[in-house]
């Protein structure tokens, strides 16, 4: 999963991209388990995805009212259509995208 800048997130969003944007921080436990599952996710579900070190981006906690890392944001036409905080299991992230995207 590649790591985003704040152009590569405008770029995205600005072009009505549909996928994945995972914030996290280097320091949480939970964000790197949740890391290696979208890791996983990547390989199959095939969907653009990112990540961004929120560390590095406060404002956009802000900006996409979030509460805790790790954060995953369903993004839709360039609109975040869901939240998710608890990522649970690959076949639940899985889930959720085939809800999102098909």
């Amino acid at each position: 999963m590649n790591e985003w800048n704040r152009n590569d997130l405008t770029s995205f969003l600005e072009n009505g991209g549909n996928g994945l944007l995972y914030f996290y921080t280097p320091m949480c436990g939970t964000c790197q388990l949740a890391g290696k599952m979208l890791e996983v996710i990547k390989e199959i579900a095939r969907i653009d995805m990112g990540k961004m070190n929120l560390n590095f981006y406060p404002d956009l906690a802000m900006d996409f009212g979030i509460e805790s890392v790790p954060c995953l944001l369903f993004i839709r036409g360039g609109e975040v259509t869901d939240t998710i905080y608890a990522f649970r299991s690959v076949p639940y992230l899985l889930e959720k995208i085939n809800e999102h995207f098909d």
